[in-house]
């Protein structure tokens, strides 16, 4: 009994030991490492909600669909499908002054002579036009109308989910941006630790000055690659702020990180596409374009009936005593015409090939749409499955790395392994934290680009 106790002794200050023993540099250097939540920055924080909100207010492509949207929106009316009459207002006035001196052949009547004779005739009048039969064109052109107005709303919304994904993509690139830079900062707070216990042995003595000139020229290396990822960082900014339709340097902060999802499926993303993908809902209203094309070519060759009737009121004063002298005169008129097209020189019929040619070409170019989209669809979603697993994957290696260079750094200290060894370990730490930045953000910018594939991007991302 007293045997068991002592080994329970043993093993509880071992483990105590074990657990007080002070940490290698390297472990404390990973330790001070930045988050993207503790990394200094200046600016207000942006999110990723924010930043879609203002792009999508001001992106100049979208100001400009919106507004032919708006013009569409305007042209959709019966007057302006020809459902409605047309009336127009005349007035019209003719006057003279005239001064006249006349002697007569009879001798019976005096010379006469009067100045300043005022003539005036005004007419006024209303007329209306209506269009009682076209060969059914009106009612192919309000359907027309209708489409077009609905393509210009298709185009708005293609134009605003492009801007939603570019803004995303831009806004997680500096994310990726930021945590590389995170990356490159530890890495070289790990050389700092190696130059500063290459230069200590070297100064004892314990260590040849190849080694403590090699820590200083990988420690300038590194520094050299951290100033160059600020550049990075600082491009991808402008380019976030550009798409934001901002001043390019404006300063901000994102506190955010790249979080993939991983339940996407290709089936209903691709029912989601065939139903609500702008670009393809586009080429199907080309094609009803061009069957109500074929509808307006067709009217030509049906009777056009039209209507005309007016009113027609005239004044008339004559001081000059020729003639009538005051007259008043009123009356309404009224045309009805038929006419109907017998032979333009076979235009009408080369017109009807036409439309019905355009209409093939439109469903040809409705299907090579639909094609297009599915396999863009089927590649992204390649493309996402893939960096799924290079992200479990590059999660393993990194943590593997980081194990390596902790134990890299003591084989190191205690003059085990060359500094050769060690930059080596370092080097492909550096590289797996890399990568698995990189694999997380070409996954999260696949997710954004199937969300707008399949119309989802406005419910997901707001």
């Amino acid at each position: 009994m007293k045997s068991y106790s002592c080994w329970i002794l043993f093993f509880s200050l071992a483990v105590t030991a074990f657990a007080q023993q002070p940490k290698n540099p390297i472990q404390r250097a990973q330790e001070r490492a930045f988050t993207i939540a503790t990394i200094p920055q200046t600016g207000e924080q942006l999110t990723l909600p924010q930043a879609i909100s203002i792009a999508v207010e001001r992106n100049y492509q979208v100001q400009i669909t919106r507004s032919q949207e708006e013009i569409a929106r305007n042209n959709y009316t019966r007057g302006n499908a020809g459902y409605l009459p047309t009336v127009t207002g005349n007035i019209n006035s003719q006057g003279s002054i005239q001064s006249i001196r006349q002697t007569f052949l009879d001798a019976l009547r005096p010379p006469q002579e009067i100045r300043g004779i005022f003539n005036r005739t005004n007419n006024f009048g209303i007329n209306a036009n209506y269009t009682i039969f076209n060969g059914f064109n009106r009612s192919a052109t309000y359907e027309q109308l209708r489409q077009l107005l609905q393509i210009s709303t298709v185009n708005t919304r293609a134009n605003i989910e492009a801007t939603m994904a570019d803004v995303a993509t831009g806004y997680y690139d500096v994310i990726r941006q930021l945590q590389r830079l995170i990356a490159f900062s530890q890495a070289l707070d790990i050389s700092r630790e190696r130059l500063e216990l290459a230069r200590a042995t070297f100064e004892v003595g314990t260590r040849s000055k190849v080694d403590f000139l090699s820590a200083q020229v990988d420690y300038n290396t590194d520094s050299a690659a951290l100033v160059s990822q600020q550049q990075a960082l600082r491009n991808a900014k402008i380019f976030l702020n550009t798409l934001l339709i901002r001043d390019p340097l404006t300063e901000f902060a994102i506190r955010d990180t790249i979080l993939v999802r991983n339940d996407l499926q290709l089936a209903p993303l691709q029912q989601s596409l065939t139903a609500n993908n702008p670009q393809l809902a586009a080429a199907v209203i080309n094609r009803t374009l061009a069957d109500i094309n074929i509808r307006q070519v067709n009217a030509l060759q049906l009777p056009l009936v039209t209507a005309t009737a007016g009113y027609n009121y005239q004044r008339i004063d004559n001081q000059g005593g020729f003639g009538i002298r005051t007259g008043r005169n009123n009356g309404m008129t009224y045309n009805l015409q038929a006419s109907i097209p017998i032979f333009n020189g076979y235009n009408l019929r080369r017109q009807i090939q036409n439309a019905k040619i355009n209409t093939q070409i439109a469903r040809t170019q409705e299907s090579d749409q639909r094609l297009q989209l599915q396999s863009t669809l089927s590649q992204t979603f390649q493309t996402y499955q893939n960096s799924l697993t290079l992200v479990n994957l590059e999660a393993q290696n990194n943590q593997l790395a980081n194990q390596n260079v902790d134990i890299a750094y003591d084989r190191y200290r205690i003059g085990n392994s060359t500094f050769v060894e060690f930059r080596d370990v370092q080097r492909n730490a550096i590289n797996a934290q890399t990568r698995l930045i990189d694999a997380e953000f070409n996954a999260k910018a696949a997710e954004i680009e199937l969300l707008r594939l399949s119309s989802t991007i406005s419910q997901e991302l707001r």
